[in-house]
Formats: structure tokens, C-alpha cells, sequence
């Protein structure tokens, strides 16, 4: 009997997701530091993402309760106009791209989120909103790469595009399994769709 077990948990977290068009256009700046720092550990560009709740380890029968107030949260929200903006890092290893365009929009909406989360009595580390994309980690010991990447890319502007989906995420943690990957649990579209030039 090859019954495959099924975990008893899964790491869960709630996002948006630039459109892939946007997610290239990063991209590209960011070739020459691919070649200039292979010893970055790149997340997939697939797998790149805004959070706005992380929820940590839950257990797997918790995840279909999230399922309804957050269908309802998105039906109720007008999409979002967002822009990739310059980068930063965090403690001197953690890559990232900034967020620009409705960051008020994107902090209520973050606050509805986990409003709703924690209407379905999920406990979890209510973290301020420091709206980014992460890109890559430093390897321990290096100090430098983050920052270096980041100075490249304090001048680059991305174009504007509407937030499409809502998204409720499954992780695995990368420890012992090889890079982190991310799986759509769900997705609820967001309003029209509509992005207004500002």
C-alpha cells in the first residue's frame, strides 16, 4: 500500500500578484545582476507576490473555512492600480521591489483581509503592512549583494496595471525540500479590472 500521506498542516499566506507582463519587465532590469550575482537565491519569478496576511502553519482542515469571506471580501473590492517601483532590502540580505500606485487602497484592503481572517478564528502574527516584492536572499555572510542589487535599482519605474485576483497561498518552507515554491489554493477577481492612468 503507497498511500501517500498528506501533510497535517500547510503554510498559508493571502496575496496579489503582479501580471506577467509587469513581473517581465522587472525581469529585464534585473538580468545583469542574474550574471553579476549568481550566488543570490532568486525566487521564481512565477512565484512573485505581495503579501497582505501571512498566515504560518495551519492546520489543513482550517484552510476551507478562509474560502467564503474572502470570495466576498474580493466581489466587494475595486481592483487596486499598482506599480513595481525602485528596491531595498531588509537586514542586508533580503532583496525586494517596492509597491506604487493605491497604497491606501492596498493597506485597507490588507486590513479587510485579515479582518476576515481573523473573523474565521485564525490566530496569527498580525505584522505592519510593508507593501514589497521579494526577489532574492543573500546567502549567510554576504553583506554586500543585497544592497548592491537594491542601488541598481532605485531608478526603475514599471509600468501601472490593475490588481486582477485575490490570492490564498500554499507554501512549503524550502527547508530540506529545495527552493520554496508557492501553489494557488484559490483566486476571486477583483471589481472590473479597470486601471486608470493617475
Amino acid at each position: 500500500m503507497n498511500e501517500k500521506i498528506q501533510p497535517a498542516t500547510v503554510r498559508v499566506f493571502i496575496a496579489l500578484a503582479p501580471p506577467d507582463d509587469a513581473k517581465e519587465e522587472l525581469a529585464q532590469e534585473l538580468r545583469p545582476a542574474y550574471d553579476t550575482h549568481p550566488d543570490m537565491r532568486w525566487n521564481r519569478i512565477e512565484d512573485w507576490h505581495i503579501t497582505l496576511a501571512f498566515l504560518g502553519e495551519l492546520p489543513v482542515e482550517t484552510v476551507p473555512l478562509l474560502r467564503p469571506p474572502l470570495a466576498g471580501l474580493a466581489a466587494n473590492h475595486q481592483p487596486l492600480c499598482l506599480a513595481l517601483r525602485g528596491g531595498g532590502h531588509f537586514d542586508d540580505r533580503v532583496l525586494w521591489s517596492g509597491i506604487d500606485g493605491d497604497l491606501d487602497e492596498l493597506h485597507r484592503l490588507a486590513a479587510d483581509v485579515r479582518t476576515a481572517v481573523r473573523g474565521c478564528g485564525v490566530a496569527f502574527e498580525d505584522r505592519p503592512l510593508r507593501p514589497h516584492l521579494t526577489l532574492a536572499r543573500a546567502r549567510r555572510g554576504d553583506r554586500s549583494s543585497a544592497a548592491e542589487i537594491a542601488e541598481g535599482l532605485a531608478g526603475f519605474t514599471g509600468r501601472r496595471w490593475p490588481t486582477e485576483r485575490l490570492h490564498l497561498v500554499a507554501s512549503n518552507d524550502g527547508r530540506g525540500r529545495g527552493p520554496i515554491h508557492y501553489r494557488d489554493i484559490a483566486a476571486w477577481g477583483l471589481g472590473n479590472g479597470i486601471c486608470t492612468e493617475s
